[in-house]
């Protein structure tokens, strides 16, 4: 039995709908996934759903965009309570963010008299969580780009003239919300961020895990973080970061974590939930 427990759709900067997603899933033979949209977590109830029709266990998630010092990282939510008010009331914060960002992104563009309109980025995405490679898909869309990568090389990659950075928060505010709506907190794609210095740090601020398993750590890299999350007593995380069809190729089935991950995952939520039901 294998899960996957890093994927995205199309509420945020996924292709996949939610159904989709699941059938995927389904045909690479997972057991368990986790959605982990960015900023949102409006696409777990029909991503539970479609995962009930197929036999699939599902654990609600979610990404978060944060900071340790002036390092960029990203939180993965697990066990997410889908109503906790509080976290909808900061993520809805967080989506006002990513759309001022398209915003500022097309203004950039404009000014290099680069033909396109932020209403044409938003109609594309159609979702409240939109992000760069809406842009890249528009420019694509309106053939100004023959390609997402081209997109990013020529305007969107840090550094690059229509390069805005995104909304962030700390990583112990980041924690702290995903606890607060009864989740567990687990820095994903370690190996991507070089931040490995940090992760003590971040373990004394509440973190609960590490994202061992990831489509682009090698099998030395992966042995690596699951020693360091043995060391730190941190779960050992994993899944392959599939957007669907945002890389040519949808990455679900390229990882398969063990799902005796998911089994110390639903523990570790158990402990910190006793009378809580199971993940959903």
């Amino acid at each position: 039995m294998f899960a996957d427990l890093h994927l995205h759709t199309a509420f945020s900067d996924g292709t996949y709908s939610p159904e989709e997603l699941v059938a995927a899933a389904a045909h690479n033979h997972l057991s368990a996934i986790s959605l982990t949209d960015h900023d949102t977590v409006e696409g777990g109830v029909p991503t539970a759903a479609a995962c009930a029709r197929h036999g699939i266990e599902f654990i609600s998630g979610t990404e978060l965009t944060a900071e340790q010092g002036e390092n960029e990282v990203h939180i993965l939510g697990y066990g997410i309570d889908l109503n906790n008010q509080r976290f909808l009331a900061e993520t809805e914060r967080f989506q006002q963010a990513r759309q001022d960002r398209i915003w500022r992104i097309v203004a950039l563009l404009n000014e290099r008299k680069i033909p396109l309109k932020a209403e044409t980025v938003f109609e594309l995405a159609n979702c409240r969580a939109p992000g760069r490679p809406h842009v890249a898909r528009a420019l694509v869309q309106a053939g100004i780009c023959s390609s997402l990568d081209e997109a990013f090389e020529r305007f969107l990659k840090k550094h690059r003239f229509a390069w805005v950075p995104k909304a962030k928060v700390s990583v112990a505010e980041a924690v702290n919300l995903i606890h607060g709506a009864g989740g567990l907190a687990v820095l994903a794609h370690p190996a991507l961020n070089r931040v490995d210095h940090l992760i003590p740090g971040m373990v004394a601020e509440g973190l609960d895990g590490i994202e061992c398993y990831h489509t682009k750590h090698s099998p030395s890299v992966t042995e690596y973080y699951l020693g360091m999350a043995a060391q730190l007593n941190l779960l050992a995380t994993g899944g392959s970061d599939c957007h669907g069809m945002n890389k040519g190729r949808p990455l679900i089935g390229t990882i398969k974590l063990p799902y005796a991950a998911v089994e110390r995952l639903k523990a570790r939520l158990a402990e910190r939930r006793p009378h809580a039901a199971a993940p959903a």
